[in-house]
């Protein structure tokens, strides 16, 4: 500070002026000294020796009244005290100065000498002897001076005034022009002068607001306090506070509740300096050292009381200050600790919920137990869709939300300085991203079991639909027949009847050996139904066992009745070729005739182009045999014409039948028109399944050329996002920013994921199950989907957190910049990772000497190594602290030290955080320095949420000094820090 306080003198009559001594002049000899020259003063100094000291001791000089004022000098601005206006001179010598200063100074002393059991009355008598002056000193000093001597001679009040004044010069403080005599002659204004240099020293003189002097600094503290209130304009200390509105806003600015300054009026300064004192001396312990009468009645009161009555308001104010600095401290740890606690309990929540969600999920989803109808599994593949697209993926919103928050957490963590947290057993990240595995595995094995029972259904009623119609054309056949084969028609009958029934026996083995295959085709479809777990199984081999019964009976009845035919066919003559030859030829046309009906007529499953394609030629190939068919019919029919010209010409008399056939001419017309009937159906059948083929393409189309657009935008999104998070463009907020526009132009391309959805549901309607347009499946689509949006939801939460450490750690940009071009310098690869070489050469690029030790190739330091690093960088590695140390960046213990948990380390290690020590230090602050705090103490200095908050985890103090009702503060702060059990 400019001219210092121990610098000041109190020239002859000034009461109110504290002077800086000059600079000596340049002569050895006694001279006269000046002043520094202002308005108020100039006095002539000269030194004289001081009554109890001995000769050759260093002399006091005395003020002596000036003859007549010199010349004005230049002013120096270190003076403690600035030069006052012209119109103070009259004011030099005002009587009033002096009574304010004496009932300002004797309240000031007894302020301290109560804290010692006694008091002044009259500030020039009591001090006379030395012995209050000393005590005094040691109060406001808080040292011991030398031993007063305890007699009552002059001489011994000189000695104790010396050793009070000697005691004053050690503080830095040159007394000029107060000797020991004059306070020990009781003179007035050298007593006033001396206890003004004590204010100065050890009240006033440490008071420093942005680096100005004491009374500046004090003046500035005093204007920056009462700036928000009206009718208050400080600029000095003396005619400023005579309406008393300054005294009373500086009470209202600390302690509100004790003044309604709203009800003060600048036209009352009586009441208003009689309110602040009042209120002072009440409340703030600060005693009345002026009087409101004096202060009104003067017309410029005096500058010192002012001062001195004023610096009491600033400390008083200051103690408050630091215990509400104190306070807020405390509020800050507990206010995170309490954040901290809410994020893990919202953690373990949303753990808890989303754990239970895929414990009930993933047995549905391993349920395999089969329907026995189409309509029923696609239910299931309805209800499975329904899964996918509503229920699933907010879930996968939970799960990336989840370990976002985890992050979060975690940097808070290590921000505040606090443990890393473990979630509950069972619940880690890990845990969660395991039963996900599980879940995902459940429902990729559930998807491809709904669609193979689909098929396997297909198939079945196909082949049910294929032995329903086979049986009844069979049954149809054999219905009779063994009747037929059990008549004795041949015991009545002419021989040529014999013939007729033997050939008509031999047509009949004929057929009965055509069908044949279809008896094997029957057996075989019922064999496959078998296999293929058919649930009416039952039925179909009771049908199929009762038609094999059927035609081993048919078989056997067929042989027995050849033998009884050829036993009797000696028996017969000859029977009508042309019967016979109409026979032969009308058998196997009614069979390719009922072959062709049974093809026409038979149902077909295709799944491609190809396959319907392929059935349409066959089918065409059919239609261009029609016209032989057609030749072969006119001419069975033309023998039978020719039989009956043969009747009728020759009148044979016939029964009206063939005798060697069942097949009439009207059965073999009506099965060709039924022929040519069933030949357009199947155009037709064979069109609109050609039609439903070109739509199913159409669909595989669509939705390839969808996929084959959104998959390599996913791809090319997830490669932005990499380089997005990997390049240097700006600010850790510019890459924020770019990054959130990313997740918006992402979450604006989900209608087209939608609408891929909603093509891909057609293609699994219409039961399409391969695409030769992509090799994308909506799998794939969705897996990168949830990527996408996960990667970049993990890539914006890592820059967050990345902010979160620069502010916190008081990281510059330009550091920031610097750790993310040697790391980018060093991914050759661009795959945002390092290699262990590439990690060795980015760390000693950014000044660490890692040591020439081969680092193994995981990109991640072990125990040994890590060790090794630190020790390299200066670290002494004990086995408490390195245990200490991996305790912080390996929580997990997997034995392996991240560069992230690195980075995070070193930059906790050289930040200044909050610690133990810290919050304990401000808890004794608030206890008044006590090992202790009690309840009311937590309650008067904290806010009552957080005051609760630690009441309610304080333990009780146990020790010497504790007291009903005392809680241990420090082990709470330690708990806090994870250095003790909460």
């Amino acid at each position: 500070m400019g001219g210092s306080l121990g610098n000041s003198a109190w020239p002859m009559g000034n009461l109110g002026r504290a002077l800086p001594l000059p600079p000596p002049p340049p002569s050895s000899a006694p001279a006269a000294r000046v002043c520094p020259p202002c308005s108020v003063c100039v006095g002539i100094w000269s030194e004289r020796p001081r009554p109890g000291r001995q000769a050759g001791s260093p002399r006091a000089p005395e003020i002596q009244p000036p003859p007549s004022p010199p010349a004005a000098a230049p002013s120096q601005t270190n003076d403690y005290m600035q030069p006052e206006e012209d119109w103070d001179r009259d004011l030099l010598l005002d009587p009033a100065w002096e009574k304010q200063q004496r009932k300002t100074f004797t309240a000031w002393c007894n302020s301290h000498l109560r804290k010692a059991g006694t008091q002044i009355e009259n500030i020039e008598e009591d001090f006379r002897d030395g012995l209050k002056l000393m005590l005094l000193l040691e109060v406001i000093s808080g040292e011991r001076l030398a031993k007063p001597e305890r007699g009552k001679m002059r001489v011994h009040k000189i000695s104790n005034v010396n050793k009070a004044l000697d005691f004053i010069a050690s503080k830095g403080v040159k007394l000029v022009s107060i000797g020991a005599e004059e306070i020990v002659d009781g003179n007035v204004k050298m007593t006033l002068g001396m206890i003004w240099t004590i204010i100065l020293r050890f009240a006033i003189q440490d008071i420093s607001v942005e680096e100005t002097s004491a009374k500046e600094g004090l003046l500035l503290w005093c204007q920056r306090k009462t700036a928000p209130y009206k009718n208050v304009n400080i600029q000095n200390f003396h005619i400023s506070w005579k309406d008393g509105l300054g005294f009373c806003a500086l009470i209202h600015r600390h302690r509100p509740e004790l003044i309604d300054y709203g009800k003060l009026r600048k036209d009352d300064p009586l009441t208003n300096l009689n309110t602040a004192f009042d209120v002072a001396e009440k409340y703030l312990d600060i005693p009345k050292m002026l009087d409101a009468e004096d202060i009104v009645g003067t017309a410029r009161p005096d500058e010192k009381a002012i001062m001195t009555y004023v610096s009491s308001f600033y400390h008083a104010f200051s103690g408050a200050q630091k215990a509400e600095t104190a306070a807020n401290r405390i509020c800050k740890v507990l206010a995170v600790n309490q954040e901290n606690e809410q994020l893990m309990e919202d953690y373990e929540k949303l753990a808890s919920d989303l754990l239970e969600w895929i414990r009930r999920t993933i047995p549905w989803l391993e349920n395999r137990l089969p329907e026995n109808t189409m309509h029923a599994m696609q239910q299931k593949l309805e209800d499975f869709r329904d899964y996918r697209r509503l229920h699933k993926p907010p879930k996968v919103q939970e799960k990336c939300q989840l370990e976002i928050n985890f992050n979060t957490l975690q940097t808070k963590l290590r921000l505040s300085n606090r443990p890393a947290f473990m979630p509950s057993e069972g619940r880690m990240v890990s845990d969660i991203n395991n039963a996900w595995g599980c879940l995902e595995q459940a429902e990729k094995g559930y998807e491809e079991w709904l669609l193979n029972e689909i098929r396997r259904l297909e198939r079945l009623d196909h082949l049910a639909e294929k032995f329903r119609q086979k049986a009844s054309i069979h049954e149809a056949w054999t219905d009779g027949k063994e009747a037929m084969l059990r008549q004795k028609d041949y015991e009545t009958a002419t021989l040529s009847e014999i013939k007729a029934l033997l050939k008509k026996h031999e047509a009949f083995e004929s057929d009965l050996a055509a069908h044949q295959d279809r008896v094997e085709q029957i057996a075989a479809i019922a064999q496959e139904l078998n296999e293929l777990d058919y649930y009416d199984s039952p039925s179909v081999n009771s049908r199929c066992q009762k038609i094999c019964d059927q035609w081993d009976n048919l078989g056997a009845l067929t042989q027995k009745r050849r033998e009884a035919l050829e036993r009797t066919e000696k028996l017969l003559e000859t029977i009508d070729q042309l019967y016979l030859e109409y026979a032969k030829r009308a058998a196997p046309f009614n069979n390719w005739m009922e072959g062709a009906m049974e093809d026409l007529q038979d149902t077909f499953i295709v799944h491609t182009i190809e396959e319907i394609q392929g059935l349409t030629t066959a089918h065409e190939q059919f239609k261009a045999t029609l016209p032989d068919a057609d030749k072969e019919r006119l001419a069975i029919l033309g023998i039978h014409n020719e039989v009956s010209k043969i009747v009728q010409t020759y009148h044979v008399n016939m029964a009206g039948t063939n005798p060697y056939t069942t097949i009439t001419p009207q059965e073999i017309n009506g099965k060709w028109d039924h022929v040519r009937q069933l030949v357009p159906r199947r155009d037709q059948a064979l069109t609109e399944e050609h039609a439903r083929q070109q739509h199913n393409e159409r669909l595989r189309k669509q939705f390839g050329a969808q996929a084959n657009v959104i998959g390599p935008w996913i791809q090319t999104k997830m490669e932005e996002i990499g380089r997005i998070s990997i390049e240097m463009h700006g600010t850790l907020e510019d890459q924020l920013s770019h990054l959130r526009q990313y997740e918006k132009s992402i979450v604006n391309y989900k209608p087209k994921i939608d609408q891929l959805e909603g093509d891909h549901q057609l293609i699994q309607e219409a039961l399409i199950f391969d695409n030769k347009h992509t090799n994308y499946t909506m799998e794939h689509i969705r897996v990168g989907w949830e990527q996408l949006l996960t990667t970049i939801a993990r890539t914006i939460n890592e820059v967050e957190n990345q902010i979160l450490t620069r502010d916190a750690k008081g990281i510059s940009q330009e550091q920031m910049n610097e750790f993310r071009a040697s790391f980018n310098h060093f991914d050759r690869d661009h795959s945002g990772t390092l290699g262990p070489e590439e990690f060795k050469a980015c760390l000693i690029s950014l000044g660490y000497d890692i040591g020439n030790d081969p680092q193994k190739k995981t990109g991640m330091m072990d125990t040994d190594d890590f060790r090794a690093c630190l020790i390299s960088m200066g670290y002494n590695m004990g086995e408490a602290e390195f245990a200490r140390i991996m305790s912080i960046v390996d929580p997990n213990r997997l034995g392996v030290v991240t560069f992230q948990a690195f980075i995070d380390f070193m930059s906790r290690e050289t930040a200044d955080t909050d610690t133990a020590d810290q919050v304990m230090a401000s808890f004794k602050i608030l206890a008044g320095d006590k090992n202790y705090i009690t309840v009311d103490e937590l309650r008067r200095e904290l806010p009552p949420d957080q005051a609760e908050y630690c009441i309610a985890r304080m333990a009780p103090y146990t020790g010497p000094d504790a007291v009903p009702g005392a809680l241990d503060y420090m082990s709470f702060s330690t708990a806090l820090y994870g250095e003790s059990d909460l």
